[in-house]
């Protein structure tokens, strides 16, 4: 059987590493050996940070309907207990991007939401 030589490979496989590690600080962008350290620490930062990136979201969403329902005299709690109860099935994210950017439309859900309450 023929001898198999494996620069090709290995020169193929270090060339991938160091293309992904472009823009990394220092040796961590051109040492192979660094650089493959550096990229699966990103590549778990980025695993786990996907998942952290709904979270966070989700928190903004729920600090600007807060503030925007407290115009109106409510609470936050107030007003998700109060939609259920009006059957408003409208998201958090629709709810705080009608907060942002139309105060009317989101001004008539709150009317609807007290209605409801009672």
């Amino acid at each position: 059987m023929a001898r198999v030589k494996r620069g090709v490979t290995t020169h193929a496989r270090h060339k991938k590493v160091l293309k992904q590690s472009k823009g990394f600080v220092g040796r961590s962008s051109s040492s192979y050996r660094i650089a493959l350290e550096r990229l699966e620490k990103s590549l778990q930062y980025a695993y786990r940070d996907r998942r952290v990136k709904k979270r966070e979201f989700r928190a903004l969403w729920i600090q600007r309907i807060n503030a925007a329902v407290r115009e109106h005299g409510m609470t936050y709690s107030q007003f998700i207990a109060a939609l259920k109860q009006a059957n408003i099935e409208l998201d958090r994210k629709v709810l705080a991007a009608m907060a942002f950017d139309d105060a009317a439309g989101f001004a008539a859900i709150v009317e609807a939401a007290k209605a409801a309450r009672g």
